[in-house]
């Protein structure tokens, strides 16, 4: 355990820190698994819009920097692949 006053401050702020990145990353990837049940389903409209709710999350889990930015381009371009 740490001593030091800010080495406690920081190890507060880390825990933070790792509750929200997993809570972010819990969202995305059931936005994408909800998307992948309605493609799955064969529901066209649905599976549109849950593909731009999916779109949307993973670009704002990349710009908070919990994913990396080139994960986020794989994750956007896969459902687009033959």
């Amino acid at each position: 355990m740490a001593n030091i006053k800010s080495a406690k401050k920081r190890i507060r702020v880390i825990e933070k820190k790792t509750a929200l990145n997993r809570a972010r990353k819990s969202q995305l990837k059931t936005a994408i698994r909800r998307f992948e049940e309605a493609v799955v389903a064969g529901n066209k409209e649905e599976a549109t819009q849950r593909f731009q709710y999916a779109q949307k999350r993973i670009s704002q889990v990349a710009s908070k920097g919990t994913i990396h930015k080139n994960l986020s381009l794989i994750h956007i371009s896969e459902p687009t692949r033959p």
